[in-house]
C-alpha cells in the first residue's frame, strides 16, 4: 500500500514539474485561476470553431475577438493580490 502511494506521489511531482498549469503545493488560488483563464483563452484562439462561436456571440470579427483574448491574457484576473511581508 505505501509503495503505491509513493509511486503516485512521484508521478504527481513529475507532472507538476513538466506542466506549468498543473500547479504545485505552493500554488495560490489566484495563480491557479490565472492559469485557468489563460488556458481557456489559448484554447479559444487555437481552435477556429470556438473562435467563430465567440465572435458570433459577441457580434465582433474573429480578429477583434482574437485581439481581445490576447490582450486579456496579460492579466486575466486583474492585478495580483497584495501579499503582506512577514
Amino acid at each position: 500500500m505505501s509503495d503505491s502511494r509513493y509511486n503516485i506521489h512521484s508521478q504527481t511531482e513529475h507532472l507538476q514539474s513538466k506542466y506549468v498549469g498543473t500547479g504545485h503545493s505552493d500554488t495560490t488560488k489566484f495563480e491557479w485561476v490565472v492559469n485557468q483563464h489563460r488556458d481557456t483563452a489559448a484554447s479559444f484562439i487555437g481552435h477556429p470553431n470556438l473562435l467563430d462561436y465567440v465572435a458570433v456571440v459577441e457580434n465582433e470579427s474573429k480578429e477583434r475577438v482574437r485581439f481581445n483574448l490576447l490582450k486579456k491574457a496579460i492579466q486575466p484576473c486583474g492585478p495580483p493580490p497584495f501579499k503582506p511581508e512577514d
